[in-house]
């Protein structure tokens, strides 16, 4: 191209573009493709056959939406400081050039000679435009710039643009009319990246009639069929079984189920669909179910931040989602429960417990919150999280602007909130319901009482060095009282009372902050055992109490106030209300419009819930049947399960994704159902290996196809269940109060900091049949979480886990082979072998049998062949080992110390904390009380629980 001469910009070419990317209320449309077009164009300016000509088509369809997105952030009246003096958004100011461009900025009718052209090409070091490479022009892009110029550069009026745009562009429009900001009335995207927004499809015969077999199938073979290539077969029984098992009920078969189910007479389809239904009627489903629920909705028994205070109510609501997964819950009811059910039926305990689901998330208040501050981190939270949860939609990018990619303004995003306007918290009585279990409670509450008397001891003699000091110094100034309170009381001066706390060491200032807070903590921890319901009202705003704490529900909160008005913020800043809006929906979705939410306190969120559980609605039925499908295939059809925005990945079988949603709805929302018709396929039931690996590689690289199913690896807590389960140590129990395994000391014991002092020590249960329940129940602290969940990819409570991540890295090899939890499991397997067998003192064949009890055990299979002999000589190394060590008893610790600097002083203190549960804590079984040949035993089954056979679903 050609050189020309350029001011130098003052602010420096890098700064130019660094709020390209600001959103200022324009999309990209769909236009035709021009994939095949040359890379320049010697068209003349203003040639055109008809009218409009090409040159205004050019701007208004592609080159207006690009400048608005791309530039006017930086280049515009609209920009807070404009780069170079450079305004591109008039065709008078562009051609003026700005500083550092002059007239060769746009030569009207000559791209070449424009400098434009040259930056959006990105063909001049340290001018291209954007700056950064992520946002650079697609070369259609760069190709409509240039066409445009050599149109002439036209700049037809705002009225002309808009006629131009509704003729002639192509794409999905979405309406946001009625009432919204005009700049989002009628705009046009991408029909891909607003496929969530268009109405279910229903009609799907050409694809079912002729087809006899699972409709699952027919979408997924027809996928086939158009890349030609062949699914691998289906697997073997006792790969199906095991597969299915941990699927539904996050457990292995046992031995007996597999051979069970290997030997059932019946062909495979009818064997199997009975071992579906069978497995879907254990109470153990709910468990594997709930999980994943939970980690959509973030659930933990703590609040995080600074204090991390306990929640000792929440597990009720974990043990609500247990039932209705058991219970087959329709899931537009479990919706409506939980967005409304203090609304729907505030006698009905569950109701207000299933409401708890508003709470999940983390939430504080301490004495240096601001009230409004806190209240509007509740209310951006919630609405994003019902965003994801529910409709697949991130809402927290409108909290300040329009959203950039979807079409979601952020009047949506703050009428939408405000149908959480008039919701306050509260922790409310709720009698215990028949199906809650409450065993376990005098156990825990025994030892939690024990740890707060010690504390109100200490508390004690702090309270009384307190009032010698007071009578002390009341005697040294000869004033007769004897008690801060009795001076006061007796209208005593300002100048005779004693400011603030007479302590005088850096140790009693240390101990009685610590003790202060522990009493507020495990007093309110206490309510873990009272019939109590964490949930939410509908009334006027207030202020919370600072600090933890019960929140207790007004006597008169309807009692007739102004009602909270939301506004839109001006930049999401809670001190910048804007304008007021009414509560209402998305209005992009069909019907958003149309929905009607009432301004009164109560019923906006049972209308909110009643629009999402609507069959109708075009997100709320695909997003769960996309979740239920990721959790089966390791993979959603839409990959990002809470985000079905333009952001999100595709549908790879959108027809598939909506005959699913289609089916669901017709058949009252049952999660159940759904499994059964997903499971029965024959994509599900796939050998995870393909006869023509090289052509798998070729054709589908990303495995989207189904022609194989893709083995995982188990989750954390699938790990630990099934480690429990194969050594005969799981405690079944369902629901209950959350317990406390064993974690390892150096983990348990580290110094925790909660605001001003230090938590409570982790402890466990002190009896190894609380501690082994399955993992679900185990206490989530947001702020100390367990070590080997943490390290297998439990995600954490903060925010909505969609999908799960599956790293493999080295700590956790260390944690399946040298982990206490682990070496535990595997002398309880050995142990539980040898009971079985009747020891391995009865000779080699009994020790044969030993072992491939063992491979049943842990495989669900039979033993291969040499496997047994290589087995049995590794435990022979091993006997010969052990033979050679020797193992003390265990030591628990009963107290441990801790040292920081007390904030009043400035100087050290040391605190001892007396850890009541190793008074009497019942260790499982140890290596000292295990002979050596179980010991070997053990080291063989530690081996086996390594193995990825054990540790992944193929």
């Amino acid at each position: 191209m050609k050189k020309h001469a350029r001011k130098q910009n003052p602010a420096g070419p890098a700064r130019w573009w660094l709020a390209a990317m600001v959103a200022v209320g324009a999309w990209t449309v769909v236009v035709p493709a021009r994939a095949d077009e040359p890379a320049d164009s010697n068209r003349q300016p203003g040639a055109s056959d008809r009218e409009p000509s090409a040159g205004e088509k050019r701007f208004a369809l592609e080159v207006r939406p690009l400048l608005r997105e791309k530039c006017f952030g930086c280049h515009s009246s609209e920009a807070d400081e404009m780069q170079g003096e450079f305004d591109l958004s008039s065709r008078e100011s562009m051609l003026g050039g700005g500083d550092a461009y002059g007239d060769v900025a746009v030569v009207p009718g000559d791209a070449a000679a424009s400098y434009l052209l040259a930056m959006v090409r990105r063909e001049e070091p340290g001018y291209e435009m954007p700056p950064k490479e992520a946002e650079a022009l697609s070369q259609e892009e760069v190709w409509a710039v240039r066409d445009w110029i050599n149109h002439g550069a036209p700049w037809p009026d705002e009225e002309r643009v808009a006629e131009i745009y509704a003729e002639y562009a192509e794409g999905v429009r979405v309406s946001t009319s009625g009432g919204l900001s005009e700049p989002w009335t009628n705009r046009k995207y991408k029909p891909e990246d607003v496929w969530a927004f268009q109405p279910i499809e229903r009609d799907f015969a050409d694809r079912l009639d002729g087809h006899d077999g699972n409709p699952v199938d027919a979408f997924i073979d027809h996928g086939l069929e158009q890349r030609q290539l062949e699914a691998a077969p289906l697997a073997d029984r006792r790969t199906l079984i095991r597969r299915v098992s941990f699927d539904l009920l996050g457990l292995p078969p046992t031995p007996e189920q597999v051979r069970q189910f290997a030997e059932d007479p019946r062909p495979n389809d009818v064997a199997f669909a009975a071992l579906v239904d069978r497995l879907l009627e254990s109470p153990h489903y709910g468990e594997q179910w709930a999980r994943h629920w939970l980690d959509v909705v973030r659930y933990a028994d703590s609040s995080g931040f600074a204090n991390d205070w306990e929640r000792p109510n929440a597990w009720r609501y974990r043990d609500y989602v247990i039932r209705s997964f058991n219970e087959d819950k329709p899931y537009d009811r479990f919706i409506r429960e939980q967005i409304a059910g203090d609304e729907i039926d505030r006698d009905d305990p569950e109701m207000l417990i299933a409401a708890g689901f508003l709470r999940m998330g983390p939430w504080e208040h301490t004495g240096m919150s601001v009230a409004k501050v806190t209240r509007q981190q509740w209310l951006d939270d919630i609405t994003d999280t019902v965003g994801q949860v529910f409709l697949a939609q991130p809402l927290q990018c409108c909290r300040c602007h329009d959203h950039k990619f979807d079409p979601i303004p952020t009047r949506d995003y703050y009428r939408f909130q405000a149908n959480f306007a008039t919701t306050q918290f509260a922790t409310v009585a709720a009698e215990w319901l028949a199906e809650e279990n409450l065993r376990g409670m005098e156990e825990d509450r025994r030892y939690h009482e024990m740890r707060h008397r010690w504390n109100e001891q200490s508390l004690q003699r702090l309270n009384e060095k307190q009032k010698q000091y007071e009578r002390e110094w009341f005697k040294q100034r000869d004033l007769p009282y004897q008690s801060k309170a009795e001076a006061k009381k007796a209208g005593a001066a300002a100048e005779d009372l004693p400011s603030g706390k007479l302590l005088r060491t850096p140790q009693e200032f240390g101990l009685e902050r610590i003790a202060r807070k522990w009493r507020q903590r495990f007093g309110w921890e206490l309510d873990r055992y009272e019939p109590l319901a964490f949930t939410v009202y509908n009334g006027s705003t207030r202020e919370p109490p600072r600090g933890g704490g019960r929140i207790k529900m007004p006597k008169a909160p309807l009692k007739p106030t102004e009602l909270p008005q939301t506004t839109i913020l001006t930049g999401g800043d809670v001190f910048s209300p804007g304008e007021p809006v009414d509560p209402g929906v998305l209005s992009a979705v069909p019907g958003g419009l149309e929905t009607a939410i009432t301004g009164k306190r109560g019923g906006r969120r049972t209308e909110l819930a009643n629009w999402i559980a609507n069959a109708e609605n075009s997100l709320t039925a695909r997003v769960m049947v996309n979740r239920i499908w990721s959790h089966h295939f390791g993979r959603g059809i839409a990959g990002n399960p809470n985000n079905f925005g333009a952001t999100g990945e595709k549908p790879t079988h959108p027809r598939l994704l909506d005959w699913l949603a289609t089916e669901f709805t017709e058949n009252g929302w049952s999660v159940k159902h759904l499994h059964r018709v997903i499971m029965n396929s024959r994509a599900y039931r796939r050998a995870s290996t393909h006869p023509n690996p090289q052509r798998l590689a070729d054709v589908d690289p990303n495995r989207r196809s189904y022609a194989v199913f893709l083995p995982r690896r188990l989750e954390a807590e699938e790990i630990r269940d099934a480690m429990l389960f194969v050594s005969g140590d799981l405690n079944p129990e369902i629901g209950g109060i959350p317990v406390r395994p064993d974690m390892n000391l150096e983990a348990a014991l580290q110094p925790r900091m909660i605001m001003g002092t230090f938590a409570p020590s982790y402890v466990p249960n002190p009896k190894p049949q609380t501690r082994n329940r399955r993992s679900i129940y185990i206490t989530r602290l947001r702020g100390q979480r367990m070590p080997f969940m943490e390290t297998f990819n439990q995600p954490g409570s903060s925010t909505s886990c969609e999908r799960r991540d599956q790293s493999n890295i080295t700590p956790q090899v260390f944690a399946l082979m040298n982990g206490r939890d682990n070496h535990d499991r595997a002398l309880a397997l050995a142990h539980r072998l040898l009971e079985a067998t009747g020891g391995a003192e009865q000779g080699e064949t009994n020790r044969r049998a030993v072992v491939e009890r063992l491979i049943r055990l842990v495989y669900g299979r039979e033993p291969l062949a040499g496997e047994v002999d290589a087995m049995l000589q590794h435990w022979r190394r091993m006997l010969t080992r052990q033979q050679q060590l020797h193992f003390d008893p265990p030591e628990w610790p009963t107290t441990v110390v801790r040292e920081a600097i007390d904030e009043n002083t400035g100087k050290p203190f040391r605190f001892t904390e007396k850890l009541f549960v190793y008074e009497d804590y019942q260790a499982d079984l140890a290596r000292h009380e295990a002979s050596p040949e179980k010991r070997a035993l053990s080291d063989l089954c530690l081996v086996l629980l390594n193995s990825n056979e054990f540790i992944y679903v193929y």
